[in-house]
């Protein structure tokens, strides 16, 4: 690779079909004629096929992709050494920590050329501007955080962050995937504040006009957690809200052994019957998207409004509605929520706990929300802000840290968890396809939908088909040591390697989770939903047919 020929701008995807899960990205990606395109990602997708150049790794192997490029990044002083001595901490440690990751080395693991790993770094460490785009091909993993940390490292160690067209993303599937975690939750307080931090217990108690002593000192069960309390019978009732846990999540048995445990079971949901709320002691109904109103922030932190169309139907309130109709009846409302009525008196509340915050709303309403379709934080109050002025965060090389940088954090790649045997010889990936959405529960009602996609299948490569003697369209079943997948239909095809199959997670008829692992990131929790070992087998379907 010459340096006079590299692009201006580089997007790298590692782990993320925006293709089919991004579309609207996707088209602004094809859309832009100056950049150079690579997608990384075991399955040729359609996204590898419009890339200009696709890594075909072997699965969970990113990491070592990453460590391998950051060192040759380094080696060859194509790093940005002022910006990581201004505004950085770690470097030394990193470096060390890049040692094993040779241009070889990595090869063996991701199962790429060596030349390719290195035209890969010289393509993004020359760029004038890089962009890595990631989703659930590197979430969904017990090295997760550690993935996500990496790739930070490239763009710090590159200084592509905080200017046009440079930044680590993380691509979100929910609309409102952004809010949830600045509002906080189980993880962390409101406002990226912490449950460790006295300071921050202390500020939102005197926000809240509380004893510091009633905020928990330390962060809540994760969602995994959750559930293997009450295996346990830890946690006795268990509240779900909008959510399809009996589709959607991994080792499905240990999740029915849970609910089979609990005294009380409510579901909260806008659909009903789906597979969980058919398991629910109380199913309360919710008002869907359209029937109610409020905010969702988006990837790019920009704030939208979104109005009821039309009233919820029957007996469905909104969210906001059910959690007051309940805090009365414990007869903590005025307490919790004083003088409460509408969404609009939780968003001002929201304003007034992230002022000050990296996430600050406070300079922002409905009207002007509305006015302006939409306003980015931080729009901190009185600060005469344009609010069409895109804001970008970290452009100063100021991080909220301690001492304003940011840290280079060392990874360490590891094999995945599950390996294939002589048993189960194949590696299970699971995803998404453009026509459903996670379980189903709304596009599974949409019949144009059903008609394009009304069934899972297993994606299998021609050799390894030939040699367990499969044919197109064959049903066959999916066996892990948790579980089987029965009757799926077979698409004999090359978009998969060979020892790798493909099975969509949408339809509970056909449920991935039968045979998913329960492996979780360390860190971040997040199940390893994909890289499990199976065996395919003929089901008896086909002997009938063949008989």
């Amino acid at each position: 690779v010459q340096t006079c020929a590299l692009p201006i701008y580089v997007i790298l995807l590692i782990g993320a079909y925006v293709a089919e899960n991004h579309p609207i990205l996707c088209t602004r990606i094809e859309a832009n004629p100056t950049r150079t395109l690579v997608v990384a990602d075991p399955r040729v997708t359609k996204t590898a096929m419009m890339a200009d150049v696709y890594l075909p790794l072997k699965p969970r192997s990113d990491l070592a992709l990453i460590n391998a490029m950051l060192r040759i990044l380094i080696d060859e002083g194509l790093y940005n050494k002022e910006y990581v001595e201004q505004h950085t901490t770690g470097f030394e440690d990193l470096r060390a920590s890049l040692e094993p990751y040779t241009l070889d080395h990595a090869a063996k693991i991701t199962g790429l050329p060596p030349e390719l790993i290195r035209k890969t770094a010289l393509l993004y460490g020359n760029a004038k501007a890089a962009f890595i785009g990631w989703t659930m091909g590197v979430n969904h993993s017990t090295k997760g955080t550690e993935t996500v940390n990496a790739i930070n490292n490239l763009a710090l160690l590159t200084g592509n962050i905080g200017r046009p067209g440079a930044s680590p993303f993380s691509i979100t599937g929910q609309c409102n995937a952004m809010g949830t975690r600045e509002a906080g939750f189980a993880s962390g307080l409101p406002g990226y504040r912490k449950f460790e931090s006295d300071e921050d217990r202390k500020e939102l108690a005197g926000l809240w006009n509380v004893p510091v002593e009633r905020i928990p000192a330390k962060r809540g069960l994760a969602y995994p957690d959750i559930i293997e309390a009450a295996v346990a019978g830890k946690i006795r009732a268990l509240w779900i809200i909008g959510t399809n846990p009996l589709v959607s999540f991994p080792n499905i048995d240990v999740l029915k052994q849970a609910l089979g445990n609990l005294d009380f079971h409510v579901v909260q949901d806008g659909f009903h019957p789906t597979p969980t709320t058919t398991l629910a002691d109380m199913v309360l109904p919710a008002a869907i998207w359209g029937e109610k109103e409020g905010t969702y922030t988006n990837s790019e932190r920009r704030v939208s409004k979104v109005n009821a169309a039309v009233a919820p139907p029957g007996e469905a309130r909104s969210d906001f509605d059910i959690f007051l109709a309940i805090a009365e009846r414990l007869g903590c409302r005025e307490e919790l929520f004083p003088g409460w009525q509408g969404p609009g008196d939780a968003f001002d509340e929201w304003r007034r706990i992230s002022a000050g915050r990296l996430c600050d709303y406070s300079g922002m309403t409905y009207a002007a929300i509305e006015a302006n379709g939409g306003i980015q934080w931080p729009f901190p109050e009185h600060a005469h802000l344009n609010p069409t002025t895109a804001r970008r965060l970290y452009a100063d090389g100021q991080f909220p840290t301690g001492d304003g940088r940011a840290r280079l954090l060392p990874t360490h790649w590891a094999p995945f968890p599950e390996q294939p045997s002589k048993e189960y010889p194949f590696i299970l990936n699971t995803g998404r396809t453009v026509e459903h959405w996670h379980t189903r529960t709304k596009t599974g009602g949409i019949s144009i939908l059903q008609r394009m996609s009304p069934r899972a299948w297993l994606e299998m490569n021609p050799v390894d088909a030939t040699h367990l003697g499969l044919r197109p369209h064959d049903r066959v079943d999916i066996i892990s040591p948790r579980g089987c997948v029965s009757k799926v239909e077979l698409r004999i095809t090359e978009i998969v390697a060979p020892g790798q199959v493909f099975l969509p997670f949408h339809f509970v008829e056909s449920n991935a989770n039968q045979i998913t692992q329960s492996a979780f990131d360390p860190i971040s929790r997040e199940p390893n939903y994909k890289q499990c070992a199976v065996r395919v087998e003929a089901s008896s379907l086909n002997a009938r047919k063949t008989s």
